[in-house]
């Protein structure tokens, strides 16, 4: 346990133990169990971990795949601390979302994780720099790039999606989750402030009570139950989230492009909208793209339509 004076503030680590020793007193049920020792392993390794990974360059830890069918595909690559992240890897990350919206040959973008994880959060021994950091720039913010990215961006959860990392999957526009995907928010535990929208986006998804249950108690909330509440929108046995999460990609690769760039904005534009002015701004949105069409659109639509048709449906998702 620590004691707070005047002359020393206490580290983090030593938060995050005297709420440890504070929790042992009483009953630690699984998950909170399995919750500390997961912290636990960033506190005795990330250091050793570090030099290592120095020696790797930045972008390693955030590889960016970009295939000749429109689909890219951003890894969080550092499963040997379950995907955490260091300020370095969220300025990366927010980088590849900007390249993944500039290149016009993607037109879905996959995001996933590395090994047994989706991403567990920021690493707990770089706090300061990332908390501290200039963290006001939304060129460097990866939540922001995510936001702005014109094309839909699916998430392929695996494993654990802790505080940022469910803040991450909160900015996906579809989610995949395996079977033992478990998503938490340990902003209370710890004494994080959340600056990434969980604290605004959940309670519009799973509804306000269950969220605050979810945040308050930092819980898990598993895979089945994200599904039944609308937060996931699939779930699968473990090892297939990518194999969903490209079939999804590939349905929608099948559309016109324009029209896909075009509904994901009004959707995503209407919900920060009470729906009256949501409904307006779909029909403003509806009218200036009718007005501007020209009488070859309509034929090609026309065209694309018949073509369409003379084909069997696909099958559902």
């Amino acid at each position: 346990m620590f004691q707070e004076t005047n002359t020393q503030r206490p580290t983090w680590a030593q938060k995050r133990d005297a709420v440890y020793h504070r929790q042992n007193n009483g009953t630690l049920n699984k998950a909170l169990r399995h919750l500390f020792l997961i912290d636990h392993f960033f506190a005795h390794n990330s250091i050793a971990k570090a030099h290592t990974d120095r020696n790797r360059s930045k972008m390693d830890l955030i590889q960016v795949n970009k295939e000749s069918g429109g689909i890219g595909t951003i890894t969080i690559n550092r499963p040997k601390s379950l995907n955490s992240l260091t300020r370095a890897m969220m300025v990366d990350l927010a980088r590849a979302f900007k390249e993944m919206d500039a290149d016009e040959s993607i037109q879905v973008v996959i995001f996933t994780g590395a090994g047994k994880s989706f991403c567990s959060g920021v690493d707990l021994t770089a706090a300061e720099s990332v908390f501290k950091g200039d963290v006001k720039d939304p060129e460097t913010d990866p939540v922001i790039q995510m936001e702005r990215l014109r094309k839909p961006i699916i998430g392929a959860i695996n494993g654990f999606a802790i505080t940022a990392g469910f803040e991450l999957a909160l900015a996906c526009d579809i989610l995949v989750a395996s079977r033992g995907a478990k998503f938490m928010d340990t902003h209370a535990r710890f004494g994080i402030f959340p600056s990434w929208g969980l604290s605004q986006k959940l309670s519009r998804i799973i509804g306000a009570n269950k969220a605050r249950e979810v945040s308050l108690t930092s819980m898990p909330l598993t895979a089945d139950v994200a599904e039944k509440l609308g937060f996931v929108n699939h779930v699968v046995e473990e090892g297939e989230a990518l194999k969903k999460a490209r079939g999804i990609a590939e349905a929608i690769i099948k559309n016109e492009q324009g029209m896909v760039l075009r509904i994901k904005s009004v959707i995503n534009d209407g919900l920060k909208l009470d729906l009256g002015h949501a409904l307006t701004l779909e029909k403003e949105r509806a009218h200036a793209y009718y007005s501007g069409m020209t009488k070859e659109q309509f034929k090609k639509m026309q065209e694309f339509i018949a073509g369409r048709g003379s084909k069997k449906p696909s099958s559902k998702l």
